[in-house]
């Protein structure tokens, strides 16, 4: 049984090709815009969150942090779409692997801090030291800084990581034990049913939430570089 709960976060494969890279080349093409004239209600529906999303992400950043509108609701829709994809029948999850989660937190993460130390150089390097710290404690306020900050693109990928799988988990269990209470009891079928229905709504907003809390920290540490 613990194999079988595990095995829905290996990476199926197809004629010996792993399906990963095909689930995420696919992602892409949901956006793709037609040239209409008229739009459909799917397209305005999206182009209306995505200036919502903008808004709330660029207003806190200066101009310098504008420019970088596009690669975040770029990432955002990727997270989206992948935490959403596993939510169907016959999928699996690619953002349950940390190795893809850490492969997007570290490159972003050090674009962040590179851009803060080529812009504005004292200001990145002064976060490392808190203004008005005793003199003894200096090296060590130093050095917890650093690790901090050297912990935030673990934290990104870890936080998306167990996030989605424990809530994949959870509802595998439920799911065995709503199909083994089947033959026994009827109302207890119906209660253990009803909770992983409530259940995979709630996983949908996790999908959802996680995919955004993602983007939102990505645009704070930008905002402490610009």
């Amino acid at each position: 049984m613990t194999l079988d709960l595990f095995n829905q976060f290996m990476t199926p494969k197809f004629l010996g090709i792993s399906l990963l890279l095909i689930s995420m080349v696919m992602v892409p093409l949901t956006g793709v815009q037609h040239n209409r004239l008229t739009q459909n209600r799917l397209t305005v529906l999206q182009m209306q969150l995505f200036q919502h999303l903008t808004k709330h992400l660029m207003m806190p950043l200066t101009s310098r942090g504008h420019k970088w509108a596009a690669p975040l609701l770029t990432v955002l829709w990727l997270l989206l779409t992948l935490n959403m994809l596993g939510l169907m029948p016959y999928t699996f999850t690619p953002t349950t692997h940390l190795s893809l989660n850490m492969a997007l937190a570290a490159p972003l993460w050090i674009c962040t801090v590179l851009l803060g130390l080529r812009n504005q150089p004292t200001t990145s390097i002064a976060h490392m030291l808190p203004t008005g710290t005793p003199l003894p404690l200096t090296p060590a306020l130093v050095l917890i800084e650093t690790v901090s900050n050297f912990i935030r693109p673990v934290a990104l990928g870890v936080r998306l990581t167990a996030n989605l799988t424990a809530g994949h988990l959870l509802m595998t269990l439920v799911a065995f034990t709503t199909l083994k209470l089947l033959s026994l009891t009827t109302t207890m079928t119906t209660l253990v049913y009803t909770l992983l229905c409530l259940l995979t709504l709630l996983e949908v907003a996790v999908a959802m939430i996680q995919a955004y809390v993602f983007v939102l920290l990505l645009s704070l540490y930008l905002q402490e570089n610009t």
